[in-house]
């Protein structure tokens, strides 16, 4: 059974865009999507709130 995580992270003044940004230029964000069990890893953007990204983390297992 799967784990599946969502988080939404919420900033002022395009704070939680450059997070997201900082995440792929240091390249975390590979390097989290090759460990052994993770199964997605995906930043998404709310087209009516421009200060929100959600996170969906999905796992194998714990």
């Amino acid at each position: 059974m799967s784990i599946i995580v969502n988080i939404y992270y919420t900033g002022k003044d395009g704070n939680a865009k450059q997070f997201v940004q900082e995440m792929v230029s240091k390249g975390i964000i590979e390097r989290v999507r090759k460990e052994e069990g993770n199964e997605r890893y995906e930043y998404f953007f709310p087209m009516d709130d421009p200060e929100t990204v959600m996170l969906v983390d999905k796992w194998r297992n714990e």
